[in-house]
């Protein structure tokens, strides 16, 4: 990874919990007295050149620290990154200088055909040096390190020859990319595949954490009657991923924690309830010094 020209924007998100930017909670989190610690947008949203997304998104710039999180790149794409996508990408990080940036391990484009969902990759050498030189790619075209979220999975590949956190913690090591702990990822996953979350957790790479993401998931039940959650984003947090959370800070100290809520969207103070209670939880835990994350 060749990084360069990184501005005083790059150091990092404040320790504290943000929420997902929705453009019709503009004036109420304006006018809150609880002042959010951060806002994340989704960067397919920003990428026409003008008009009332980006005058909204340029004057919450101005007062809050901004996460820009892909949802399109097609990081595990056997065929390749679009450069087209890539370049749109630059251009949005450009415009509004990011604290963080960040990306799914997933696929969503094949050749010419987009999908509207993201696709597991399976966890082999192969996948793995093609999803390095994907991360490299991308960050030296954006000049910065980006993160990279783990993937909520609902089948899992026989050609798969390592666990899912031994692939993320490669991936880490050879690109230098940090890591997007998404916490309800982790539940929904460990649920559909019937292993443990802490398990999971134990053996997630948490040293190359920099920040997590929080969320609801919808619950249903698959063909053989086994419970199955849908990474739905449509809700509140479940108790269970609360208590993850609570687990994991506890090891990792105060990171920065966004509340995702995509669908279904609903008036800001449910928002800021939900991000009211991760700060909560984050202000009882020290900062750590000197602990698992290495310096950013």
């Amino acid at each position: 990874m060749r990084v360069s020209n990184q501005t005083p924007r790059d150091l990092g998100l404040p320790p504290r919990a943000g929420a997902g930017f929705k453009p019709q909670h503009a004036d109420a989190i304006l006018a809150d007295d609880f002042r959010i610690g951060f806002l994340e947008v989704h960067a397919e949203n920003y990428m026409g050149a003008g008009g009332q997304p980006h005058s909204i998104l340029t004057r919450m710039r101005k007062d809050f620290p901004l996460s820009i999180h892909g949802v399109g790149l097609s990081i595990g794409s056997p065929t390749g990154l679009d450069p087209a996508h890539l370049a749109r990408l630059k251009t949005v990080v450009d415009r509004y200088q990011p604290e963080q940036v960040s990306e799914h391990l997933a696929w969503s484009t094949h050749d010419s055909h987009f999908l509207n969902d993201l696709l597991p990759v399976p966890y082999d050498e192969a996948t793995l040096s093609r999803v390095c030189a994907h991360i490299d790619e991308v960050q030296d075209t954006l000049g910065r390190k980006i993160l990279l979220e783990n993937p909520s999975t609902y089948l899992g590949f026989e050609a798969s020859t390592m666990s899912e956190t031994d692939f993320i913690r490669e991936i880490a090591r050879r690109t230098g990319c940090g890591l997007l702990l998404d916490i309800n990822n982790v539940h929904v996953s460990a649920t559909n595949h019937g292993y443990g979350a802490r398990d999971y957790l134990a053996n997630f790479p948490l040293e190359f954490v920099e920040e997590i993401h929080l969320a609801g998931h919808a619950e249903d039940i698959d063909d053989a009657g086994l419970p199955l959650l849908i990474d739905s984003h449509d809700r509140p947090v479940d108790d269970l991923v609360w208590d993850l959370y609570v687990h994991i800070i506890g090891q990792l100290g105060p990171l920065p924690t966004l509340i995702e809520w995509d669908n279904d969207v609903p008036d800001w103070p449910v928002l800021k309830r939900e991000a009211m209670l991760a700060e909560a939880i984050l202000h009882r835990h020290p900062a750590m010094r000197g602990g698992l994350r290495h310096a950013s």
